[in-house]
């Protein structure tokens, strides 16, 4: 009997994907298992099955699947010989045209993944400040594989407690939650890193916030916005304040979420988004933070900052620049507010429809959207969100999470809003008469649980 592509995945990969969000803990029963190919906002399964896609690469492609522009680019870099000896002219040019998006980035240090880059902002607060704790939000759940922030989940096998005792957790949105452990440990932190914003953003009680809109610089300058209250504590315990834009860099803005939110980090991290799906990320900062890692500097202790092989790979970084420019000359960030604007609209319309608006809720800025999903008694249910997941992909839809991109247009959302009403038809149904009826496997799982 011929093995599922499940079963084989399994047999040769642990965890049966690269990243655990691909895994098959993370989707319904009726989920491809397996992916063949995918073009503009659609993915096409093996047995030939295409649905239009929300996960967008796990938010890494912005602009869409195999776009010719891009692609072209990425075989002009490998033309010139993927990956020299030694500093490339592309390298350089990627290198500038970064920083010269970054407002208060000197310098940057590229790498493969996002994990690479976040540990070297770690290791660079350290050996510049000369202290040993590093501050995260408990409620941002991903920063890096390594084992200082791994070991401080609830996935500690494998790790020894020292890796881990020097990540401490706070609470994003509670100043007062950072400041103890500044009293606590003083003189001793190194860095705070924190993600700009997830569905919870740094302004979200400011007055006339519209989270369906682009932020505007009174928004910004509102005196409860979190960043700058996070940013005003590192100033004043001498902390690096670190930003995590992985997910927020080119999806909330250009510039980064901190150009939107009006701060300054000393250092921040950029991947998701960057190149359209290549594997690019950064890590950026002030000269005088960087130059930790610097070689030309007589007499200075060396730091071993990120050293990798590929991570001047020629084809990536010339997908980033062309990336960049698509984005200058086409207004993305504005389409993706846009249509995420009127994806939620339209989502939480059809909900009321319905009668489930109190169990089916959209949460996030317009760039950042999540289902939430409630059971009767009003508690987050991963069964009816499994079963809405489950019926968006029977009627055509790949919806994990939602990550639009610059490939979804006008037929794409009306393509998606007729699938989430046939969905939260059966989802009302499910509500009334029991989740277990109509879903068709197991329900999902969070990722940062203890046991499988």
């Amino acid at each position: 009997m011929s093995l599922s592509y499940s079963e084989r995945l399994h047999r040769v990969i642990p965890g049966g994907a690269h990243t655990y969000s691909r895994g098959d803990d993370q989707y319904p029963a009726n989920a491809p298992e397996i992916l063949v190919s995918g073009k503009g906002a659609t993915v096409t399964a093996a047995d030939g099955l295409t649905l239009l896609d929300y996960g967008m690469g796990l938010r890494a492609v912005t602009l869409g699947y195999a776009d010719e522009r891009i692609n072209r680019a990425a075989i002009r870099g490998m033309e010139l010989g993927v990956n020299l000896t030694r500093a490339s002219v592309l390298e350089l040019e990627a290198a500038e045209k970064l920083v010269s998006l970054i407002a208060g980035a000197d310098m940057v240090k590229f790498a493969k993944n996002g994990s690479n880059v976040t540990t070297a902002a770690a290791k660079v607060a350290r050996a510049y400040t000369g202290r040993r704790y590093i501050c995260v939000p408990r409620q941002h759940p991903f920063f890096s594989f390594d084992d200082w922030f791994i070991g401080a989940t609830a996935i500690k096998r494998g790790i020894p407690d020292v890796h881990h005792a020097t990540t401490l957790v706070f609470d994003y949105g509670d100043v007062a939650s950072l400041q103890k452990l500044f009293d606590e440990h003083p003189g001793q932190i190194a860095g705070v890193m924190l993600e700009p914003a997830t569905t919870v953003g740094p302004c979200d009680g400011a007055p006339g916030y519209d989270r369906l809109r682009v932020p505007t610089p009174a928004i910004a300058q509102w005196p409860g916005n979190f960043l700058k209250q996070v940013q005003a504590l590192c100033r004043r315990e001498g902390a690096l304040f670190i930003l995590d834009e992985m997910i927020t860099g080119f999806r909330w803005d250009l510039h980064g979420a901190q150009h939107l939110f009006d701060v300054q980090p000393d250092l921040s991290t950029f991947g998701k988004g960057m190149a359209n799906g290549f594997a690019v990320a950064a890590l950026v900062g002030r000269r005088e933070v960087m130059e930790v890692g610097a070689i030309n500097k007589p007499g200075q202790e060396r730091t071993f900052l990120v050293s990798t092989t590929h991570g001047g790979e020629m084809a990536s970084l010339a997908a980033f620049l062309e990336t960049v420019a698509v984005y200058e000359e086409k207004d993305v960030v504005k389409h993706l507010w846009d249509y995420g604007a009127k994806l939620s609209l339209g989502l939480e319309a059809l909900a009321r429809e319905v009668g489930v608006a109190a169990s089916f809720q959209m949460q996030g800025s317009a760039v950042s959207l999540n289902y939430v999903t409630f059971d009767r008694a009003g508690q987050p249910s991963l069964p009816l969100r499994t079963l809405f997941s489950q019926e968006m992909i029977r009627n055509g839809v790949l919806m994990p999470w939602i990550a639009q991109s610059f490939a979804h247009g006008e037929a794409q959302l009306q393509q998606t809003l007729e699938a989430a009403r046939k969905a939260l038809a059966v989802y009302a149904q499910a509500l009334e008469s029991g989740v277990e009826r109509f879903l068709q496997g197991p329900a999902i799982k969070p990722v940062f649980r203890q046991f499988n």
